[in-house]
């Protein structure tokens, strides 16, 4: 018997990740250690509420998820997050006035 409990019955795999390598993120909530992260204490705190960190890896979970590795500037740690656990640290219309690597404008 699983004690796995999906979030829901969407699979997100079915579509490109929502954030891209690199990109800047922050927390939706404080994270925790749920005994997963070795080093740390079972409910030690990971990631700050509104902490961010940059995407570093993006891979998928129980083939419905991506989750992104973030490495949070403030703690210094590397997560493991769901999409629904980020929120993009620039506006995704702000984004889009950025330049692009290079030097050169959208």
């Amino acid at each position: 018997m699983s004690n796995i409990v999906r979030d829901s019955d969407v699979v997100e795999l079915s579509a490109p990740p929502y954030f891209n390598f690199g990109e800047k993120v922050k927390a939706k909530r404080t994270i925790r250690n749920d005994g997963t992260y070795a080093g740390k204490e079972i409910g030690e705190i990971l990631a700050k509420k509104g902490e961010e960190g940059y995407v570093v890896s993006i891979g998928t979970f129980l083939q419905q998820f991506y989750i992104y590795g973030v490495e949070f500037m403030e703690s210094g740690n590397r997560v493991g997050m769901k999409r629904k656990e980020l929120d993009p640290a620039i506006a995704r219309d702000e984004m889009s006035d950025l330049p692009l690597p290079g030097g050169t404008t959208a």
